[in-house]
């Protein structure tokens, strides 16, 4: 089953409502900020959008990825329910939930006898796998730059706002920032991926090229203002300072499976956030003792030793209705390749 295509911006259905349905997170869980919710170049799959708080349709699609990835099987929709408990999340929250996630086309449901099963269909898995991939390399970049920049020039109408924040949503998935309002800077070879973004929008006034700055020179605007430094810092800085307390209490005393479950999917959500906001900027351009690298490997250690964890609560829960089901789970790592059965061929 195929949802209509539909552009990437603002979640066509709004954050997952804050009622009956919620309850407050586990205290392991770290702070975290609005998320990327799927990849601009599958703009037919409607992942929901993370924002602040518990989202059972987010939640739902970020353990199927962590958990379920690779896999066509269905689970059981009891179970799914029942994971979704771990966060606070109501029975009658979670099968609305899937129900909704199934008409938007993100999953998709076989019957045995009287219970239904559900998985993610193979456009939303798709996202899912480049998601990942882009999660496993973000902050592992140390070449040298080659001092080119990406410079990306368009104009639309005031009629057309939907198209432009299109285009801006894309152009910052791509690694772009903007210098200025219709022009967008990236240190990235990234410059036919922006030529196809324009054409499949439809946007005749635009132009991409690469070109060579002196990105030292005393310039009133030099490409790197698109990036205000001070605030990326800040984030990596806040970051490590929400995630260090989670990885000293794995290390110094026992962690459930389901706070295990809970937490590592906060911290994926945190880190996630930082793929839109720094495009792997080259260390030539960025001050001494930039924190990216410190925050990545925090993240790294963290995120890998809440996984077996995580992965036993989320096998028990499969297990309790479905022991050859539970046998199949595994768990992501933040590199290199799965761990457990889920993607085994």
């Amino acid at each position: 089953m195929t949802s209509p295509r539909r552009t990437i911006g603002p979640d066509h259905h709004g954050p997952d409502h804050h009622g009956p349905d919620h309850h407050p997170a586990h205290p392991l869980v770290p702070p975290q900020r609005p998320a990327l919710r799927a990849l601009p170049t599958h703009p037919e799959v409607d992942l929901p959008r993370t924002q602040e708080g518990p989202q059972p349709q987010r939640l739902l699609t970020t353990l199927l990825g962590d958990y379920w990835h690779g896999r066509r099987e269905h689970l059981p929709s009891g179970a799914l329910v029942a994971l979704l408990g771990d966060f606070g999340v109501t029975t009658v929250g979670g099968r609305a939930a899937l129900s909704r996630l199934a008409r938007r086309g993100v999953l998709e449901s076989s019957k045995v006898g009287r219970h239904t099963y559900y998985g993610l269909t193979a456009a939303a898995s798709g996202v899912v796998l480049e998601n990942v991939h882009r999660l496993r390399s973000f902050g592992e970049r140390h070449e040298p730059w080659d001092g080119r920049w990406t410079v990306a020039a368009f104009s639309l109408p005031e009629d057309l706002r939907d198209v432009r924040h299109t285009v801006r949503s894309r152009l910052r998935w791509l690694g772009f920032a903007p210098l200025y309002d219709g022009m967008w800077v990236s240190p990235r070879p990234v410059a036919e991926p922006a030529r196809r973004v324009f054409a499949e929008l439809g946007v005749l006034a635009s132009t991409v090229l690469t070109t060579t700055v002196d990105a030292r020179r005393s310039d009133p605007h030099p490409p790197m203002a698109a990036w205000d430094l001070t605030e990326l810092r800040g984030q990596y800085e806040e970051f490590v300072a929400a995630t260090t307390p989670l990885r000293e209490q794995l290390r110094g005393c026992g962690v459930t499976g389901a706070q295990a479950l809970v937490a590592r999917t906060a911290l994926l959500n945190a880190w996630w956030r930082f793929p839109s906001l720094d495009p792997d900027l080259p260390l030539d351009l960025l001050p001494e003792r930039w924190p990216r690298r410190a925050a990545r490997d925090l993240f790294a250690e963290t995120y890998d030793a809440l996984g077996p964890l995580a992965a036993g609560r989320f096998r028990a829960v499969v297990g309790e209705s479905s022991p050859e089901l539970a046998a199949l789970v595994g768990y992501q790592r933040s590199e290199g390749p799965a761990s457990g059965t889920a993607n085994r061929r």
